[in-house]
């Protein structure tokens, strides 16, 4: 560990942090319709984009109708998608030549990329042509984004709301967030991209000549536009295997602080803007402090953990550095360690090192940070609703001590709020640990496990958190099969859907209620007090459902490997 190593996590993150406050001021404007800069171009194709599709922008939607557009959208996305990858053989711009996928991989992959969570049982440059990157999943990284944002939007509008019933309209959102957020500034971060030496090109490969004299082909693809929205919108999957550990995808250091930068920076704008939204934003701050404090303990936990030397050359008594294991020598262990923990405190999934060949300690942190439902900061518009449905838990506890009802940001928490947080987490959970645990002693999924004893528990627990987790990064060691392609592919649909529906539900009873003055019984959830209270509940909660299944994992990796120091 060293002066620069902790500098480096701490200039990474409040760049994030920075970046996302005037981000969220504009995407408050975007989300209330008000004014802004892409005005002129953008709103008369807006209401041409209504008419066509049929949506009056004005119309507003209950919780119920806003739900079934977003089920119906993401539906019909998939089978879109699912067609693609399936008949990409068929199709132009594969000058590879790449059969179309099998039906399982094809399903894995389609339900991967509009739940947002872009996991890849595949390598990109060697399984998906250019038409299938740039029409499929390139476009669902816009997609499944902006609908998560949307839904996050909708919570918002449910706080200001006074008696209201009206969530907003789920296509104007969509349309909204898609071309006046995320577009233009993929675009701007494609083309630093482009500057910094990341590819963009419709070739299927280049010819290289080594200093040998050896012929070595390199393969090309449209990578700077993919990568952008890739880190913005926090998806994750990366057009190389490698993902942004390929020099292609992060060629050096300005491209990876870019890269760590943006897909977090969208996360914390959407607590911004929910402050603006609702008029209350110190207790908007006091959301964004906890998400920072969160990452930013993940982030030192890793470091910590990866800064120790190899155990087994420890046990042999020779000097090393810090555990470069799986790491790229042009990032070390201070950058990969606040990638990781950024990446998985995000929806995101994109590596800049190898999780599996992290310390038993720094996996098991990385594991947390997804299984505590990717709030801190989160996924774009699933990490704000995923901290309130925290916060709801954590004034309702607080209620319970001083015998009051609890009230947050306006709205009283009664039993309904209550009811639907808990089977949010239960879903969550029951996803997580239920495909775990059946899959640790099912030979169907067991023989293309590749490690066995704790490590290859955490493999399990790794895929299964990082599929209901829309998270999308692999520990590794896992064959795809039809039973991993399958059962990923429902715990993906679980963990978007089973959490975002009871969320709308919540935000249609919130809407309804009237908005509440405080008073001197009034829970303060703008200081201290409820940042330590937040932070508490919501690792003593991720405790209670983890703590067993990490005990069986990686933690008791991480006694043998202390084992093996003192042997």
């Amino acid at each position: 560990m060293t002066i620069q190593g902790w500098a480096e996590i701490a200039l990474t993150i409040s760049l994030a942090v920075g970046l996302g406050w005037p981000l969220g001021a504009y995407m408050a404007r975007v989300w209330q319709g008000q004014a802004t800069w892409p005005d002129p171009v953008l709103k008369p194709a807006g209401r041409l984009f209504g008419r066509w599709a049929g949506v009056d922008p004005e119309k507003g939607q209950n919780w119920r109708a806003y739900a079934f557009s977003l089920l119906a959208f993401s539906a019909a996305a998939f089978l879109f998608l699912f067609a693609i990858l399936r008949l990409q053989g068929h199709l132009p711009f594969n000058p590879q030549g790449f059969a179309g996928m099998s039906p399982d991989l094809a399903f894995n992959t389609a339900i991967s990329f509009v739940t947002n969570t872009n996991w890849q049982f595949y390598s990109g440059e060697s399984a998906a042509s250019n038409f299938a990157q740039m029409a499929g999943l390139a476009v669902q990284n816009f997609a499944s984004a902006a609908a998560g944002i949307a839904v996050a939007a909708a919570l918002a509008r449910a706080f200001a709301a006074n008696r209201g019933e009206s969530l907003g309209n789920f296509w104007t959102d969509l349309y909204r967030i898609t071309f006046y957020i995320l577009l233009p500034f993929s675009v701007l971060i494609a083309l630093a991209l482009v500057a910094l030496g990341v590819p963009q090109s419709l070739l299927a490969n280049v010819d290289a000549h080594t200093l040998e004299g050896a012929k070595q082909t390199i393969t090309l693809a449209p990578v700077a536009s993919q990568e952008a929205i890739k880190q913005l919108g926090t998806n994750g999957g990366g057009i190389f295997n490698a993902n942004s550990s390929h020099p292609f995808e992060n060629p050096g250091a300005i491209s990876n602080l870019i890269e760590m930068a943006a897909m977090n920076m969208l996360g914390f704008a959407c607590v911004v803007a929910f402050g603006r939204v609702t008029g209350l934003r110190k207790e908007a701050r006091a959301l964004v402090v906890v998400m920072a404090i969160m990452v930013s303990g993940a982030a030192s936990a890793i470091y910590v953990a990866e800064s120790q030397p190899t155990p087994a050359l420890v046990a042999a008594h020779v000097q090393t550095t810090p555990n470069m294991e799986g790491k790229e020598v042009r990032f070390g262990a201070p950058s990969t360690a606040v990638w990781a923990a950024m990446t998985t405190g995000a929806s995101d999934g994109g590596i800049n090192g190898w999780h599996e060949s992290f310390t038993p300690a720094g996996g098991g942190v990385a594991m947390f940070m997804i299984q505590l439902a990717e709030i801190l900061p989160g996924g774009v518009g699933s990490g704000l609703y995923g901290i309130i449905v925290m916060a709801l838990v954590a004034v309702f506890v607080a209620g319970l001590m001083v015998g009051r009802t609890p009230e947050y940001l306006g709205k009283k928490i009664e039993a309904r709020e209550m009811k639907l947080a808990m089977l949010a987490f239960l879903i969550l959970t029951a996803s997580i640990l239920g495909f775990a645990a059946v899959a640790a002693v099912l030979p169907m999924a067991l023989k293309t496990v590749s490690t066995t004893g704790p490590h290859g528990l955490s493999e399990i627990l790794y895929a299964y958190s990082s599929a209901t987790g829309n998270n999308g990064s692999a520990f590794g060691g896992l064959g795809g099969s039809p039973y991993w392609n399958t059962t990923m592919g429902i715990a993906m649909a679980l963990g978007r859907f089973g959490y975002a529906l009871p969320v709308l539900a919540i935000a249609g009873g919130l809407a309804a209620k009237p908005k509440l003055t405080p008073t001197a019984g009034t829970l303060p959830t703008h200081g201290a007090l409820f940042v330590g209270l937040l932070i508490g509940v919501i690792l003593i909660l991720g405790g209670l459902q983890y703590f067993p299944a990490q005990a069986l994992g990686p933690i008791v990796e991480q006694f043998q490997m202390l084992a093996l120091t003192k042997s």
